[in-house]
């Protein structure tokens, strides 16, 4: 890779790397950071500000307006940092044999830094087909902000011919991954002493049935594995990940909380299975509640939900990415990113390919390969390519 581009990545991830954009904080000077970074070239981006005012996603694009194009598709947000053991600042910058160390490298502002790093080829090229950059927040707390973006995107005239999101794949193709639906269930008991127990509604132990239900069905999912699949957990899957509840040892515990999810391989199948456990619950557990005291009740809320992926092996958006990647294989992933919401939302064809390796996602000292990121960059030249000739 030329040296010059080279130094422009490392710059650009540098600063990327530079902004704390944790979920919970603000990004909008990131954003502002890369919109004077494109006003140097002359583009103007739009941005698409959240309720709060406080975050914000960019729209840019490159080329003609009125012609199909192509989306590369980042977030900026990223995982926090605390009980993690790092051996440095995470939110700065540090180079150590051949891989480049900070919170966000590979998850996922390494591949934001390479297209951003691009921009100067894409301008010289004169694209006849554009290249849009879609640039969202907060994807690591349920893919928030690419809907708002979407949802403007949907109407515009012209549809992009389709989308590649940026998560780590090590530069794979991937075709398809689970989707997700999370849920909180809150028990609402009736408190007593626990010497005169069976006077109370016990939020816990009903919570318990629950969380009882909830593995019998995660058993049951796994015995219904797909053979041949091209998931490495070819089933889908349900969990109870937090419970709270509880005050003291003497006390009928009143309330408790139980949060679960299930990472569906059907396009709605995670929340199909949801629903069900919730109607189950509501029908079993609830009116066995009610028999001690009318006022007990259990009350469910939706914490995170986005579809499952399944873009066809044959679609000529994965043609063109193993073209553009100079392979001929294709995967599927587990874990969910925003393609499926491109393809659910906007009718986007997607594929998810991008520098770097899941393992080293949300990790202590998370790094990425440069090798990666230059691996990185070939393919967006090559897409600039494509783009300039596609239309010639």
């Amino acid at each position: 890779m030329p040296s010059q581009r080279s130094d422009r990545i490392r710059k650009l991830l540098a600063d990327l790397v530079g902004f704390d954009t944790i979920s919970d904080r603000t990004n909008l000077p990131l954003i502002a950071h890369i919109e004077n970074y494109l006003a140097a070239f002359g583009i103007k981006g739009e941005r698409i500000t959240d309720v709060t005012g406080q975050k914000a996603s960019l729209w840019v694009t490159i080329g003609p307006e009125d012609r199909p194009g192509f989306v590369l598709s980042g977030h900026t947000d990223v995982v926090p940092v605390v009980g993690q053991d790092w051996s440095h600042d995470p939110f700065k910058l540090i180079e150590r044999d051949g891989k480049l160390y900070g919170r966000g490298t590979t998850d996922m502002k390494g591949f934001v830094a390479v297209c951003l790093a691009m921009v100067p080829e894409m301008l010289e090229a004169k694209l006849s087909t554009p290249i849009h950059l879609a640039i969202s927040y907060d994807e690591e707390i349920g893919c928030v902000g690419v809907r708002p973006m979407l949802a403007d995107v949907a109407k515009k005239k012209v549809r992009p011919l389709g989308a590649f999101i940026g998560e780590p794949t090590e530069m794979k193709v991937i075709i398809g991954h689970k989707g997700k639906h999370g849920v909180r269930a809150t028990f609402h008991g009736l408190a007593r002493h626990s010497s005169i127990a069976p006077d109370g509604v016990n939020a816990i132990e009903y919570a318990a049935e629950l969380i009882t239900e909830i593995r019998r069905r995660a058993v049951k999912l796994a015995g219904e594995a797909e053979r041949g699949s091209l998931y490495d957990v070819p089933h889908s899957t349900l969990l109870t990940s937090i419970v709270h509840g509880g005050a003291a040892l003497n006390i009928v515990p009143d309330t408790c909380t139980v949060d679960f999810e299930c990472r569906g391989i059907g396009i709605t199948e995670s929340r199909e299975v949801t629903d069900a456990i919730v109607a189950w619950a509501k029908a079993e557990l609830e009116p066995a509640m009610k028999t001690k005291c009318p006022e007990c009740s259990i009350d469910f809320e939706e914490i995170l939900d986005y579809p499952a992926l399944d873009t066809k092996a044959d679609a000529a958006i994965v043609t063109l990415a193993k073209q553009l990647a100079g392979r001929n294989d294709h995967a599927k992933v587990a874990f969910g990113t925003e393609a499926s919401l491109f393809a659910s939302m906007a009718d986007i064809p997607s594929v998810v390919i991008g520098p770097g390796a899941i393992a080293q996602a949300h990790t202590p000292d998370e790094f990425v390969a440069i090798v990666e990121l230059e691996k990185c960059a070939g393919f967006v030249e090559k897409l600039i390519a494509h783009c300039a000739e596609a239309a010639a």
